[in-house]
């Protein structure tokens, strides 16, 4: 017994380090963002050099562009920072990490890495609290959003970019002096000028390491997310999107009791828009997400964000492609285009981080809730088998699963690393539903595009999949042909 005790300390040591490991890598990647995008304005100057003079002439503007590049890369360096002063780790992040002691660690670090997760125990550790915003500097008052969001610590797994490689590595360089003072350093200083221990250590240089440029895609890729699901340029994309999500989930609960309402759990739910928008139509909404890099920037904006378009970023700047003008690359976006905390959301409102499979497929959960909304989410499984099958655990009979999105399974195109993946076609999808005991109500196909520059010259558009399937009574597997 005592040599198995020891065996389970040394094991949740590793995982602690390697979630420690994990989320420094992903910090990392934030505080990383305005030297390598200053990096590619760099490389940008070097191909104008090149030109001959008539050329050069021809594209005077350029020095000009690229001295308004600078501008909105510390525009956004200033919201990225801004959001990782705020955020609070649920670990003690300046522990020294000594890999070294556990014989299996080597192995397990490779693994861990390997699928870029925070191998925790998520069912097990405490949820960290945080007030989901603050007003006036009052936290749970009238004025404030009615419930913390909880994070619980779990995995951080690739999202968009997991199709791409990690071609090279990018080292850290210094965050250049005013940013490092204002937000790396052990003092902040207030409107008033008082300076203040800022209590951020983590984000200090001996805490970061090299990170793949990869890693850095994954910050623009998030940039681009917030303008999906919090800035009026993303409207268009949420009517798409969201608008038939609510309005199935507004005609199959018409009678909502505000003291007791429906529960709704919204896995992969991204920077929280979804959940929110659930939440406001009288649910009580769980959105889960196991991204860390989402959850750091969705907790930044329903807990700190103090008014409507208090922040302006510039999404659009790491693309030189199908572009329609300079003006339409370098436009900036207002966020958030709703104050989270003014939104009118309903008390339980939370958000859950940790793998789905994980958190989910858990006693606990058996016949929770009343709707599973799932957006743009069922592709990201090793196994969507195992998702579907979770559904309709924690699904009460007569629960509802609403799901919209297409089959781009994310780790279809893993080459040269073992990772599991069942890439089932729509029909088989709808097999398998229908074994876990699912019955098809409404079913039907929805054109939308996802995290696209509306003024492109290239939209990609999915024909994705929209249905709303009800677990039946008592639920009874079929058997599948």
């Amino acid at each position: 017994m005592e040599e198995d005790d020891e065996q389970k300390r040394r094991r949740l040591k590793l995982e602690e380090a390697l979630e420690i490991q994990s989320l420094r890598r992903i910090i990392t990647a934030y505080l990383n963002y305005p030297d390598a995008s200053e990096e590619d304005v760099r490389r940008y100057e070097r191909s104008y050099r090149k030109l001959p003079p008539v050329h050069k002439d021809l594209l005077s503007h350029y020095p000009l562009k690229f001295q308004r590049l600078r501008r909105c890369i510390s525009m956004n360096t200033h919201f990225i920072f801004s959001m990782l002063q705020a955020f609070e780790p649920p670990l003690d992040m300046s522990q020294d990490l000594d890999l070294s002691g556990d014989s299996h660690a080597e192995c397990a670090q490779k693994d861990h890495l390997a699928s870029q997760g925070i191998n925790a125990c998520s069912c097990e550790s405490a949820p960290v609290r945080i007030p989901c915003c603050q007003q006036d500097g009052v936290e749970g008052s009238n004025d404030t959003c009615r419930s913390p969001v909880l994070l619980h610590a779990n995995k951080e797994v690739d999202m968009e970019s997991n199709h791409q490689s990690n071609a090279g590595s990018h080292p850290l360089s210094s965050i250049p002096t005013k940013q490092s003072e204002e937000y790396s350093g052990s003092a902040m200083a207030d409107s008033n000028d008082n300076v203040s221990p800022s209590g951020q250590h983590w984000l200090g240089p001996s805490f970061q390491f090299n990170v793949p440029l990869v890693d850095v895609d994954k910050v623009r890729c998030i940039i681009r997310n917030i303008v999906r699901d919090w800035a009026a340029e993303g409207k268009n994309e949420r009517d798409q999107c969201y608008m038939p999500i609510l309005e199935e989930l507004n005609t199959l609960f018409p009678n909502r009791s505000k003291e007791s309402p429906p529960a709704c759990l919204v896995p992969g739910a991204g920077l929280g828009r979804l959940a929110l928008e659930i939440s406001r139509l009288g649910f009580v909404s769980q959105g889960n997400e196991f991204s860390y890099y989402m959850m750091i920037c969705s907790s930044f904006i329903l807990n700190h964000s103090e008014t409507a378009g208090e922040w302006t970023i510039y999404p659009w700047i790491h693309s030189n492609c199908n572009s329609l003008s300079d003006s339409d690359q370098l436009r900036p976006v207002s966020i958030p285009d709703i104050h989270p905390a003014s939104a009118g959301i309903t008390e339980g409102f939370s958000m859950c981080g940790g793998d789905f499979v994980e958190v989910y497929n858990d006693p606990s959960q058996v016949g929770t809730w009343d709707a599973v909304v799932t957006c743009f989410f069922i592709d990201t499984a090793h196994n969507i088998v195992e998702y579907i099958e979770i559904i309709s655990k924690i699904l009460k009979d007569g629960g509802v699963w609403i799901n919209f999105g297409p089959l781009l399974y994310h780790f279809a195109d893993m080459y040269g690393q073992d990772e599991m993946s069942i890439e089932l076609s729509l029909e088989d999808v709808k097999k398998v539903a229908l074994h876990y005991g699912f019955e098809f109500e409404k079913e039907r196909t929805i054109e939308t595009t996802y995290t696209t520059n509306p003024r492109s010259m290239m939209q990609n558009r999915y024909f994705a999949a929209f249905w709303t399937m009800r677990k039946k009574s008592a639920a009874v597997q079929v058997p599948l042909e």
